[in-house]
């Protein structure tokens, strides 16, 4: 990373480590940011992030009829463990991108975006994890400023202190979202690649497919 990178990018992290103390939810003493997600249901960890958007911990058979109340129709799993031992919904599609933030790379957030955007065209979507704060937390601040066009410190503010859980258990995604090339990455998601750097497994992979086939 070039000088001139690395010190927005420092700037950037101890903003984010400064504001590590978690805000809950439901504080009184200080107004929520209408902007931020608001919470829906404190059982489940489960926001809601814009009208078509939420997120929450791993869900169980109990949240299935919030999920049906709320015209879910496609549930995005971050976990290695599938969702069909709670949810066997027909009209509920599922979707399992497993990940872990300290290894994820510029591959898994541009699917798990894409498949955010694929699925709110069908409808209101739920992105999940176990507990709805890193994995979660992390795809949801790269929606944030990739998407909907936040800046990195708008959505690691909302990340770090909107009350999603353990302020411990996001430096993982505080680093990658330091290095993030948010230009790249939109990009990248308009074109249909699948990372940002034609190196990458992936664009390595497709490549040697394409060219077998010729």
């Amino acid at each position: 990373m070039s000088l001139t990178r690395l010190i927005p990018a420092m700037c950037l992290s101890l903003v984010a480590f400064l504001n590590l103390t978690p805000v809950l939810a439901d504080d009184g003493a200080t107004p929520r940011p209408a902007e931020w997600a608001q919470s829906v249901e404190v059982q489940y960890n489960l926001f809601q992030m814009s009208p078509t958007l939420y997120r929450s911990a791993l869900p169980d058979k109990g949240a299935v009829p919030l999920l049906e109340k709320l015209k879910v129709g496609t549930v995005i799993n971050f976990l290695p463990e599938a969702d069909s031992s709670w949810l066997s919904t027909p009209e509920i599609t599922q979707v399992q991108l497993p990940y872990r933030t300290n290894h994820v790379d510029d591959a898994d957030v541009l699917k798990a975006l894409r498949a955010i955007k694929s699925a709110e065209t069908k409808g209101p979507v739920l992105m999940h994890c176990k507990h709805g704060s890193d994995r979660t937390g992390l795809m949801a601040a790269m929606y944030r400023v990739v998407i909907q066009g936040w800046s990195k410190e708008e959505a690691l503010n909302e990340m770090t202190q909107g009350g999603f859980g353990d302020s411990t258990h996001f430096k993982d995604g505080i680093r990658y979202m330091m290095q993030a090339d948010v230009e790249k990455l939109r990009t990248a998601l308009a074109n249909g690649d699948c990372s940002t750097s034609p190196f990458a497994a992936c664009s390595m992979k497709s490549w040697f497919k394409s060219a077998h086939i010729e």
